[in-house]
C-alpha cells in the first residue's frame, strides 16, 4: 500500500488537477475569460495526458515499450461513439430512429448484434474498459506467455493497432468507415454543444485524469509495484526469485489499456468525433514521446510531456503548419541526447528531490524523537 511518505508530486499533482477543475468552468462560464473552443482544446489536452500516463505506467515502470496504446485509446472512443450515436434517434439526417444515418445511406436493414444495448448508458459505458481491457488481456497473455520482449512486443502492438485501423476503414465493419462516428447530439440528456456541457466534460476529464494518476501512484507503490519495477530492471533475476513475471506484466498492460480506454472515451464527446485515423502508428509514437519529454517512470512527468507537446503543437499548426512534424521529431532527437529523463529528471536535480528528502529526514526525526 502507499506509505505515509508520499511523494511531493502525488501530493501537488491532484491537487492541481482538481483546482483547474474547477476554475476551468468559472472562467468559462461565469467570467466568459476562456472561449468554448479553448475549454475543448485543453480537455482533449488532459484526455492525451491520461493515455501519456496509462503508456508511462507499462513503459516507464515495467519496461514494455508499447507501439499499440493508440488501439486502447480509440476502442474506448468508439465505444463512447456508439453510445453518443445511439443518443441521436430520429434527429438524424434520415429520421430512423434505430439506425445510424451511415447504416441507412449503406442500406443497412438491422442494427448489428455489438451494438445492442448502446443506447443505455449502464451497458454502453462499462463497454468502455471491458472492450480495450479484453483486447490487452487476450493479446498479452499470448505475448508474454511466449516470452516475447523488447523491440519484437513493440513491433506486433504495432501491427496490431494497424489491423484495427484497416478494420475500421471497411464499411462493412459498421462503425461508418473512413468517416467514422459524429454528429452527436447529447450526452446523459444534454446538449453536446451546450456551454454548460462543455465545462462538465472538462472537470470530469480533469477530475478522473486525477483519480487515474492516484491509482497508478498506489499501483507502482504496493508490493506488486515493487516487482513491476524488478522486472523492468532484471526480469530473469526476477523469475528466478520465484514470481511469475507474465502474470504481473498481464496485470499491468490490462490496467494501462483499461485507463487508455478512459481516456479515448473523454476524448470523444468533446472533439465531436471518432474514425479509424485515431488508430494510426503516429499516434502510438507520438504518446511515447510525450512520456519520454516529459520523464519515463515519474507518471507526472508523462503529463507534463502530454499537455507540453501537444500545446506546442496547436500553436505550430496553427502558424507554421508545415514545420510541425519536424518539430516533433527535433524534440524526440534533443530530449533522447541531452535529457535522457526527460523535464522530471532536471526537476528531480532541484527543488521536488530536494523537498523530499527533507520530508524524509523530518519523519526519520520524529520517529527518533
Amino acid at each position: 500500500m502507499i506509505s505515509s511518505r508520499m511523494p511531493f508530486a502525488s501530493v501537488v499533482v491532484p491537487a492541481v488537477l482538481i483546482a483547474i477543475a474547477i476554475l476551468v468552468p468559472i472562467l468559462h462560464l461565469s467570467t466568459g475569460t476562456l472561449p468554448t473552443y479553448a475549454v475543448s482544446l485543453f480537455g482533449k489536452y488532459l484526455c492525451y495526458a491520461m493515455l501519456a500516463l496509462a503508456l508511462d505506467l507499462v513503459w516507464g515502470y515495467c519496461g514494455i515499450l508499447s507501439l499499440g496504446h493508440a488501439a486502447f485509446f480509440s476502442l474506448g472512443g468508439y465505444a463512447m461513439g456508439m453510445y453518443l450515436m445511439r443518443q441521436i434517434g430520429s434527429r438524424g439526417v434520415y429520421g430512423d430512429p434505430i439506425l445510424p444515418d451511415f447504416m441507412v445511406f449503406l442500406n443497412w436493414k438491422e442494427l448489428p448484434w455489438y451494438w445492442w444495448g448502446m443506447d443505455h448508458a449502464w451497458f454502453a459505458f462499462p463497454m468502455i474498459v471491458l472492450v480495450p481491457g479484453a483486447l490487452a488481456l487476450v493479446f498479452g497473455w499470448l505475448a508474454f506467455r511466449s516470452r516475447v520482449t523488447g523491440v519484437y512486443l513493440s513491433i506486433i502492438s504495432q501491427a496490431m493497432t494497424f489491423a484495427l485501423l484497416l478494420a475500421f476503414f471497411r464499411n462493412d465493419m459498421g462503425m461508418g468507415g473512413n468517416n467514422g462516428l459524429t454528429d452527436f447530439k447529447e450526452i446523459l440528456g444534454f446538449d453536446t454543444g451546450a456551454d454548460a456541457t462543455r465545462s462538465a466534460l472538462f472537470s470530469v476529464t480533469a477530475i478522473t485524469l486525477a483519480l487515474a494518476y492516484l491509482l497508478c501512484v498506489f499501483v507502482t507503490r504496493s508490493r506488486a509495484g515493487l516487482v513491476i519495477v524488478a522486472i523492468r530492471d532484471a526480469e530473469s533475476r526476477a523469475r528466478f526469485c520465484g514470481y511469475r513475471v507474465e502474470h504481473y506484466k498481464l496485470f499491468v498492460w490490462t490496467i494501462s489499456a483499461m485507463l487508455a480506454g478512459i481516456a479515448g472515451a473523454l476524448y470523444v464527446p468533446q472533439v465531436g468525433i471518432i474514425n479509424p485515423s485515431e488508430f494510426g502508428t503516429g499516434n502510438s509514437i507520438e504518446a511515447v514521446i510525450w512520456v519520454a519529454l516529459g520523464g519515463r517512470g515519474t507518471l507526472w512527468g508523462a503529463i507534463v510531456g502530454a499537455v507540453g507537446v501537444n500545446f506546442v503543437k496547436s500553436w505550430l499548426t496553427n502558424n507554421f503548419p508545415e514545420w510541425w512534424l519536424f518539430a516533433l521529431g527535433l524534440m524526440f532527437v534533443l530530449v533522447t541526447l541531452f535529457l535522457p529523463k526527460g523535464i522530471a529528471g532536471l526537476l528531480r536535480l532541484g527543488g521536488i528531490d530536494a523537498f523530499n528528502r527533507k520530508s524524509a529526514a523530518a519523519e526519520a526525526g520524529e520517529a527518533r524523537s
